[in-house]
């Protein structure tokens, strides 16, 4: 099986946008399938420690939930 190493980190922005909305991993994971995202905890604990690469429509889902802009997500990275 081939690692994936995703060119950005992300991840770390995903985890502190999630602490900041006060949010378990549990209560993200059901917004996002409730959105049409299917995600189950363990891909997304994968999206927050970057072990695996972030769709862009999950991108779009978690902009909802933490009620940001996309640009969040990329804060202190380019």
């Amino acid at each position: 099986m081939q690692k994936i190493r995703p060119d950005l980190d992300i991840g770390k922005n995903i985890q502190t946008l999630r602490y900041q909305n006060h949010l378990t991993q549990d209560q993200v994971v059901a917004k996002l399938n409730l959105a049409g995202i299917p995600i189950s905890k363990s891909t997304y604990a994968k999206l927050e420690t970057n072990r695996m690469n972030i769709k862009a429509s999950e991108l779009v889902a978690l902009a909802r939930i933490f009620r940001t802009d996309i640009n969040a997500f990329f804060a202190g990275l380019l």
